[in-house]
This record gives C-alpha cells, structure tokens and sequence, in this order.
C-alpha cells in the first residue's frame, strides 16, 4: 500500500512515499537519494514496489533542499533551495525521517528492524547517520563515496569563496545548478561529524556494500576503500554495472538491467540474513 506524507518540521517541509507491505511487522527500508537526485528519479518507485512484493517496507524521500519542490516532483524547480542545501541539513532531514517513522509506524512496521539505504552522496549520508543513531540495525549502500572532502576541487575552494557560488551542470536537464559557498563552510565548521571514514570506524551494524565496477562518477575504489573501513560489512561487486546500474530517468521497466535487478535481489538477501 503505497501512500504520501509530508513532515512540516525544520526549514522546509519533507516530501516521503511510504510503501507497505500485507503483513505486520515488518523491517522498514528509508532511502536517501543522491546528489542530483530525488525520490522518484528513474528505477526508484520500481525498487519501492520491489522490496515491498518481497516483504520488506519501503519509505523514501527527498531531503529538504534537494531543489524539488511540491509543485512538480520531477523538475529541479527550486536552485535557490538546492544552492542552499549541505550535509548537515541532509543529516537532520534523515533523523526527522528517522523519528517520523518511529512514532508514527508502531503498529505497521518493526521499528526495531530499521535499515538505512542510500545510494551514491545518500550511501554516506545513511552511513554517518548510522554510526550515530542505535536506533539502526543495517545499513546498505548503493554506490556511495567513501570521503566527502576528496570530493571538493581544492583547486577551486578560493573563486568559489570569492564569487560565493558555483555551478555543477545537470546533463540530463541542461541546467547550471548553483552552490552556495555556505556548502563547504557547512562541512569544514562539522568536519569531525560529516568525516564518512570517521563514521567508519565507529560503525559495527551489519553493512552492505553494493558497487558497480564500472561507476562511471564514484569509482570503485571508493568500495573497497568502504569495505576496508567497516568491520561488519559485506560488498557486492557488480562487473558491468554503472553509477545507477544501468538505469537511466525516465525508467522503463520493461528495459530492468541485471545490474539493478542484482543489486536489489541481494539487498534483499541481506535484510533477510
């Protein structure tokens, strides 16, 4: 059963699907999405559904200043809020996830079978929130990076300061989506908190790794640098798969390619282990 909810708490409200299964009492998946990403970006209503045809509940969502608004959940229609999103902002829209589930899914779902799952900036995000929050009993991730800071271009930290902006371009939607500086002050004033090697170390949850190796925008280094770093983990190296396995927006699921369906059937797996 596939419903909507938005949480009006923090700054901007938080738009979420839940997806539940027939029965009872079942583990609750959250999703994080990725950078450029949203809840309902390409295969991802897919895997809901798929997850939940096998057991297991399914909510998703898009963090707060992901630059989708409630207007149009399919168009970056807010660069001034995208601009405006950070790390830490993504931390806190997970935990009030977090907490919304718990208190409000006591009689639908296990709330002491929480997985967080996240894919590529999301894997990292679910893995700092991990190691912080005991209220968490897996973790998967889709290919995630493995450091924040070796994603920033040292090179040009000093004319993004100057010009208080900067611009990652969207291939997919020909759009010039702005960075606030405030984005980097963010993770240098919380770098301690937002260091994913530090959440690393202090994570002992079962944690599932799953990468392609032919990531074409978080190398596969990344994984084994995961998987080197947290002690109770497994990782599943998919050959041909790419950043998203091989699946592209808009999703058609008459095209599902074996990289998706792999990394979805042993997600499942582990939740089941």
């Amino acid at each position: 059963m596939l419903t909507h909810h938005t949480i009006e708490k923090g700054e901007k409200p938080i738009f979420l699907d839940l997806n539940l299964t027939s029965q009872t009492n079942q583990p609750l998946v959250i999703f994080s999405h990725g950078f450029k990403g949203f809840k309902d970006w390409g295969p991802f209503n897919y895997v809901s559904d798929t997850f939940v045809n096998a057991g297991i509940n399914f909510l998703k969502f898009n963090f707060s200043h992901n630059g989708i608004s409630h207007d149009d959940f399919g168009s970056f229609n807010d660069l001034e809020s995208f601009g405006n999103n950070n790390f830490s902002k993504e931390l806190l829209d997970l935990k009030i996830v977090i907490d919304w589930a718990i208190s409000t899914l006591t009689d639908q779902v296990d709330i002491n079978s929480i997985i967080l799952m996240g894919h590529s900036r999301g894997g990292g995000i679910s893995i700092i929130k991990a190691s912080e929050d005991n209220r968490i009993k897996k973790v998967i991730s889709w290919a995630s990076v493995c450091d924040f800071e070796h994603r920033f271009p040292k090179d040009k930290i000093d004319v993004w300061k100057k010009r208080g902006v900067a611009y990652v371009f969207n291939s997919r939607t020909n759009q010039q989506m702005p960075l606030f500086y405030q984005f980097y002050e963010d993770f240098i004033n919380n770098k301690e908190r937002l260091s994913i090697p530090n959440a690393c170390k202090l994570l002992t949850i079962p944690t599932l790794i799953v990468h392609g190796k032919k990531d074409e925008t978080v190398d596969f280094d990344d994984a084994l640098e995961l998987k080197n770093s947290i002690k109770n983990s497994k990782l599943v190296a998919i050959d041909q798969g790419g950043h998203v396995f091989n699946s592209s927006h808009p999703f058609d699921k008459e095209q599902l390619s074996l990289e998706l369906k792999t990394a979805i059937d042993q997600s499942i797996i582990f939740i089941k282990q």
